[in-house]
């Protein structure tokens, strides 16, 4: 047996689990040394840290490692919803996750036939780069998966934006923190050549060959800078709300190597429709809520009873996650925030990967579906959200 193969991979090992607790999302913004951090506040050596997570990324149970982005502010996008005939479903899924650069999670969700909405089966995050339209993207998408229909909802504010399954495991019912969610903005940054020659080889997830103490300066050499440029630039970068935190993803759903479902079994997207005029008070209230992964204010429109909140939780138990939400749902009456509709969709096949953020990218793409990019811009004065 390997040295790798006698390493536990399993989130409830007590190492594996303390490792996780910090480095899922307590790594906020850009750190030189996020290995060192990590073993700081776990009380465990970096060797130690660096081969539980090699192993762990080697096994399956956490599916990237990586510099996140608040790409909420460095691209237009959305969540789009899709409706096709579900026959078509497959094949869709399988264009948007593994041919389109841009669609991040891809989820084939359900809700009760009866449900506003309901027919929306395919839902996508989608980011187009500084520059290029949303709206002609989807259109371009339409015809390539057959989509009947496409609703596009650009975030409005963002009231919580993490991950950290392993410590929102066993959350008492209701948990919340005493303080209201902060009320992020979307307004995209513009970058130059310098930040972009940065940013993009520090966005680029971690091979698990290339985890190691020194993460950074393989990188600064790819960007073509100097080791002291590329932190100074990242720390800018970071100070402009460009920078998101250092995380190990894990896999949600998957079994690892080890056969082991490790993470969760279910993802709820919560929906709350309330009256114009409280959506941020809502969201700042609902972001509260340890189990929210996501919280979201996003226009719905008609198609779904004029939603306006949202949110994302994840778990292993349904009657949980419902009662999660339910502990929700009575906090906002209690602020006297009137739900005039709140619903459930349920996540099935899902996929997740980091949505390409990069003008050359998108170029690159077009080039490759023979589009002419300068066909695919912006109109003056478009407005595609976030």
């Amino acid at each position: 047996m390997s040295n790798v193969a006698a390493i536990p991979i399993h989130i409830e090992d007590p190492v594996n689990a303390a490792i996780l607790a910090v480095s899922e999302d307590r790594i906020q913004g850009f750190e030189p040394d996020p290995i060192g951090v990590i073993a700081r506040e776990t009380g465990i050596d970096a060797n130690t840290v660096l081969e539980r997570v090699r192993a762990m990324l080697q096994g399956g149970v956490i599916r990237r490692v990586r510099q996140t982005l608040l790409a909420t502010n460095l691209a237009q996008g959305a969540l789009v919803a899709w409706q096709l005939e579900k026959h078509q479903l497959d094949e869709a899924f399988d264009f948007l996750f593994q041919q389109d650069p841009f669609s991040g999670h891809v989820v084939v969700r359900s809700a009760d036939p009866a449900t506003p909405g309901a027919q929306y089966r395919l839902w996508t995050t989608l980011k187009v780069p500084q520059g290029y339209s949303l709206h002609k993207h989807c259109l371009f998408l339409q015809k390539h998966i057959g989509a009947k229909s496409f609703l596009i909802m650009p975030a409005k504010r963002l009231f919580a934006l993490g991950v950290g399954h392993v410590r929102r495991r066993g959350l008492e019912i209701g948990s919340k923190s005493e303080a209201h969610a902060e009320a992020l903005t979307t307004e995209v940054v513009q970058l130059s050549e310098l930040d972009w020659q940065v940013l993009v080889p520090l966005k680029r997830e971690f091979a698990p060959e290339e985890l190691q103490r020194d993460l950074w300066r393989a990188r600064a050499v790819e960007a073509g800078v100097d080791f002291d440029t590329f932190c100074r630039v990242a720390q800018l970068l970071n100070e402009r709300k460009v920078v998101g935190r250092f995380s190990t993803f894990l896999e949600h759903v998957k079994p690892a190597t080890d056969g082991e479902r490790h993470v969760t079994r279910y993802n709820a997207l919560f929906h709350w429709a309330v009256p114009a005029g409280r959506e941020m008070e809502a969201g700042q209230e609902v972001g509260r809520f340890h189990i929210m992964t996501h919280a979201y204010w996003r226009e719905g429109g008609p198609e779904f009873r004029n939603v306006n909140i949202m949110g994302v939780a994840h778990g292993l138990d349904k009657e949980v996650l419902l009662a999660h939400k339910a502990a929700m749902d009575a906090h906002l009456q209690e602020c006297g925030i009137p739900l005039l509709y709140t619903n459930v969709f349920w996540g099935g096949r899902s996929e997740i990967k980091p949505s390409e953020i990069a003008p050359d990218a998108y170029r690159a793409f077009c080039v490759q579906m023979a589009v002419n990019p300068d066909e695919m811009r912006a109109e003056p004065g478009e407005y595609a959200g976030s």
